[in-house]
This record gives structure tokens, sequence and C-alpha cells, in this order.
């Protein structure tokens, strides 16, 4: 139900005569935000004790407090601390513990930034930074160390540093809209933005990450869906944690989304006591799938700081991935990751499946335990089919000069690469054979 009782005794504290017109009104919901810890007190009508209020006021202070009024309508007032919305949204006085294992940057995206705005980890694709602003400021925020920066809302000089970045590498073929949240950005700078985007002859895709559907469903209008369906074809992420976050209103935003012809995926970070629970999380899964929402990436919880109570073992990640395949669709089921500290990027962690394997068999066990094996081709001749072979450039077309050369462990893979191991920088055994050499 939209506009349900909970939802209306907060509307009605806020303002007397609210109505559901401005309750479903997005930039209502923004102005009422909840910023301060009294406010959070008056609309839930809860109380903390003087000594959790200077903690969290300490808290507050180092990582800003934003929720809107919808989204804290999804708390249960009767038993909130334990509540899986009120964990994400409300901060803990366990943020301010920064563990040595901590970074400030966590994924190195600070280094990887050739100009301001750009994240370029990736060969083909980027991270374009578009705010630093968000409707909510989730806690497990890998951002944490922008999120918030009233400062920086992007003019379009600003953005113009990135746009042309991007028109001059031609290898970047897919952009990553990020923040912050790029629906808080008007609808005419997202129109334009999209519009000079997509002018790019090399972009093939563009893609965007938003929170918006699970905690300001309202901002999914009719008005901001034309404006998207311009510029296809574009992809949108959302970041769905918990099956309670699913409501009336986020299955309204996202069938609007859906039926403007946008694939959506969902990325999900796996967070202790919120959602790290088999069946918590399949059932998440279901209720996305059903709601015409493609699960994508689960991810470990990031080494950013103040975060270390969300953490959990990467074994409880393959534990939920154990009770997923076999158990449910495949294409419910996302991708298992961790984002490697320093920037090494998106790393699958997955159950392992091989036992063992030889010349001419592999063994395998499926989801149930039962083991089998493969028996490999007798006779099987690779063709030296590498990515700038004569095959390729046969089938492709590859113009003169785009070939692409092979990187990492493609490297070694590669037939027609004459590389044979790939060694760090500071290896002491070659940086020894070096020194005696001469």
């Amino acid at each position: 139900m939209i506009y349900n009782n909970r939802q209306q005794t907060i509307a009605h504290k806020i303002e007397t005569e609210a109505q559901l017109s401005k309750w479903k009104d997005w930039r209502w919901q923004l102005r009422h935000s909840i910023k301060t810890l009294e406010k959070f007190e008056e609309l839930l009508g809860v109380k903390f004790d003087e000594n959790e209020r200077e903690n969290l006021k300490e808290t507050f202070d180092k990582f800003p407090l934003s929720i809107t009024p919808y989204y804290l309508s999804l708390i249960n007032k009767k038993d909130f601390k334990n509540d899986p919305v009120f964990k994400q949204s409300f901060g803990q006085v366990e943020e301010l513990i920064t563990l040595k294992s901590e970074l400030e940057d966590p994924l190195s995206e600070d280094s990887d930034s050739p100009v301001e705005g750009i994240t370029h980890r990736y060969p083909d694709r980027v991270l374009f930074h578009v705010s630093n602003i968000c409707s909510m400021y989730c806690r497990h925020c890998t951002r944490k160390r922008k999120v918030g920066d009233i400062d920086y809302v992007p003019s379009k000089e600003q953005l113009q540093k990135g746009l042309d970045y991007i028109a001059g590498n031609p290898h970047v073929r897919d952009v990553l809209l990020s923040g912050g949240d790029p629906f808080m950005l008007p609808d005419e700078k997202i129109d334009w933005l999209l519009s000079e985007i997509t002018k790019i002859p090399h972009v093939e895709i563009v893609r965007i990450g938003t929170r918006m559907p699970v905690v300001l469903p309202y901002r999914i209008t009719d008005k901001l869906v034309s404006i998207l369906k311009k510029y296809q074809p574009l992809w949108i992420n959302t970041h769905f944690n918990h099956p309670k976050e699913i409501t009336a209103s986020s299955k309204e935003a996202l069938a609007k989304l859906a039926d403007g012809g946008f694939p959506l995926g969902n990325q999900s970070v796996l967070l202790a006591d919120v959602n790290d629970c088999p069946r918590i999380m399949k059932s998440l899964l279901h209720k996305l799938v059903e709601n015409r929402v493609r699960p994508y990436y689960l991810y470990q919880c990031d080494l950013s700081e103040g975060l270390s109570h969300f953490r959990t073992p990467i074994g409880k990640g393959i534990e939920i991935m154990e009770s997923l395949i076999g158990h449910t669709s495949g294409f419910a089921r996302p991708t298992y990751v961790v984002d490697a500290p320093g920037g090494g990027g998106k790393i699958p962690v997955m159950p392992n499946y091989i036992i063992s394997w030889s010349t001419n068999k592999v063994v395998l066990r499926n989801y149930e335990g039962v083991i089998t094996t493969y028996k490999e081709p007798d006779s099987y001749e690779a063709k030296l089919c590498d990515r700038n072979c004569e095959n390729c450039n046969l089938d492709l077309k590859i113009e003169e000069g785009a070939e692409e050369d092979a990187i990492g462990i493609e490297k070694l893979l590669s037939d027609t690469d004459d590389a044979i191991s790939l060694i760090p920088e500071d290896n002491e055994r070659m940086i020894r054979r070096e020194e005696d050499a001469g």
C-alpha cells in the first residue's frame, strides 16, 4: 500500500495537512529529509539515552545523516535497532572505529582518476562521478570520504572535463554514471549529460547506478523516464539489500523503468546482521526477478573506514552462494565479488566445483554433492585465434590500428604473445638478477 498509516503519521508530523500528492513528490521528500538526531527521534517516535546521543552526534559530525521520510517509514519502530533499514540508514558509534586494515579510498578510485570526476580502471569503460549527493546516505557506502560533500555538485564546465576525456579515448565504449546518485541531478542536467555522452561515436552503452528506486522511488517520474528513453541503449543498476525494501512504491518505480525499455540490474552488498542469511538473500533475489530486475553482483563489503561492523568473512558469502547455485534459477543468482583493495577490480569468488582433472577427464561435483566426470575430447586442435589473428580480422573486420593487446592473465594464455610469466616490479629475485647482471 502506498501512503499507509505509518507514512501518514510521519507526513502529518512534518506538515499537518500533508496529503498523498505531497508524500509522492520527490522534491518534498528531499526538502524534509531527516538530517538530525532530534528530527529522527521526533518523526519515528523513539528516544536514545544521553550517552547514545553524545556518541551518535560525534558519528554524524564525521559521517552525515540523511534519510528520506519514505525510507524512514520502512523502519519497524517497535524493534528499530535490529531493523535492516535502520542499520543501513542510521549511524552507529562503530563507524568511529578505524581499523589498521581500513582505507579512506579502498578501491584507489582517486589514484585511477586522470581528470576530475573520472575513474578509468578497466581498458574499455570508465566510471563518471557526476555528484557526491544522495537522497539517503547509506552507512555502508564505500565512498564515505566523499558522499555528503555539498560543495561538489558539478557544474556543466566541470562535467565537460569528463566528457572531453571520454571523447579523447576511443577505447572507452561503456560509461557508468555514478556518484553520489546521478538522479539527484535536475532533469535538465541529466538530459544534457546523456545527450553529450551519446554524441561520442565510440561510446556504445551508458549505465546509471542509482538507489532511488530503493530510498526515494518517487524520483522515478514519467518525465524522467521520457528523458531517459531518448538515449537507448541505457542500462540501470539499482541497490536493494533486503526484501523489506521492495514495497508497493518501489515496485511502481521499477515497473516504470522496465516498461520504459531499460534493462534493470541490482547490486547488493553483503552486510552483517542485515542480509547475511541464505534465506533472506534468496527472498530478495526472488522478489527482484518478479519485478524484472536481474541480480547482478553481490559485493563483499569494502575495507572503507568505519565499516568493520558491517563486514562478514568471505566464507559467509560463499555459503550463501552454495545455497543459491542449483537451488534457484540461474538468472536469479548474482555473481559474488570482492572489489580488490588498491584498485585491482572485481574478483569473482565462488564455491569450487572442480575436484580434479587429468589429460582426458575432469572430475566435478554438483550442488547436491554428486560427483561426476566429464570426458575431454580425444582429438582437439585449438586454432591460433587471439585478439589480432587473421581469422578475427576476416570475421570482425577490425580496422587497421584498432588491434588490441592482451593484458594480465589473458596475456599468458595468448598464443601469439611471448610472455611466459607476470612478475611484480618489486620481486626480490628479479632485482637480484638485474644487480648480478649489472
